[in-house]
């Protein structure tokens, strides 16, 4: 079985992320890609079809995303990331934004990080919170199902941007921050270089769940078919346990603290 290697955990670890191409094999991505243009309702042949600049699909329960979802490969980077067996397989890949070339820009395209856990008061996914333990998430994955250049709009990673919001969310205890507060606080990060999330079909970017992340509007010819869901976690990350205890994602948020 093939295993990140110890130089890309130290990425993952230092950068906030790391790319593991052909995760899935092709032939999935193209069942996949087939079942989201059914959905969109748009033509593949036939651009003028093509009338919004993203579109949104809720979870969808075909065996073709179960499958690029829980490929050898995969399961051995969840392990090597987030703690061996400390992660939910995944049944689905949570929602999907198809973003097609387009006049009109998308509104949903600023900078922020996905929330983990919901607010038992309010039933929102923008008051939806994240703490320092990354409580329920340990991962955002990108799964890309469709070859993205720089301009298929790709993705935006802010490169160890993930140090900065360890130390933005670790006064906020175990309650943290809701989405909108934490997007509210992260111009306070300095200049970070921008990764764009480019790859073939059948790439996934395993991040860690505090990168900085933000769409972007499409400037190429054929649509982005794309997925972000989560990794969930079995038990919550503890970062005061032994150091030799700490998978990649405790150690990294450890030294964003110690920054």
């Amino acid at each position: 079985m093939e295993r990140l290697t110890s130089e890309e955990i130290s990425n993952f670890i230092h950068n906030g992320y790391v790319k593991i191409e052909n995760a899935f094999p092709t032939e999935i991505a193209d069942d996949c890609r087939a079942i989201l243009w059914k959905v969109t309702q748009c033509d593949p042949n036939n651009s003028a079809s093509w009338k919004q600049p993203v579109i949104r699909i809720g979870e969808l329960e075909h065996e073709a995303f179960k499958k690029a979802a829980n490929t050898p490969i995969l399961h051995s980077a969840f392990d090597q990331l987030v703690g061996e067996g400390n992660w939910l397989p995944r049944v689905t890949l949570g929602s999907f934004s198809i973003r097609f070339p387009n006049k009109e820009q998308a509104n949903d395209t600023g900078w922020h990080v996905d929330a983990s856990f919901a607010n038992e008061e309010v039933d929102n996914y923008f008051e939806w919170r994240i703490n320092i333990q990354s409580k329920a998430r340990g991962l955002l994955m990108l799964f890309l199902f469709s070859d993205v250049s720089e301009k298929d709009a790709p993705t935006r990673l802010k490169m160890s941007s993930h140090f900065d919001v360890a130390k933005i969310l670790e006064p906020e205890g175990e309650k943290g921050l809701s989405f909108v507060e934490l997007a509210q606080r992260l111009n306070t990060i300095s200049a970070k270089e921008e990764v764009p999330a480019i790859g073939k079909a059948g790439t996934v970017y395993l991040c860690h769940p505090f990168i900085v992340h933000a769409a972007q509007n499409h400037q190429g010819i054929m649509p982005k078919f794309m997925a972000q869901p989560a990794l969930l976690t079995r038990n919550d990350f503890d970062i005061n346990k032994a150091t030799t205890e700490l998978c990649p994602v405790e150690k990294a948020i450890l030294i964003g603290l110690k920054m």
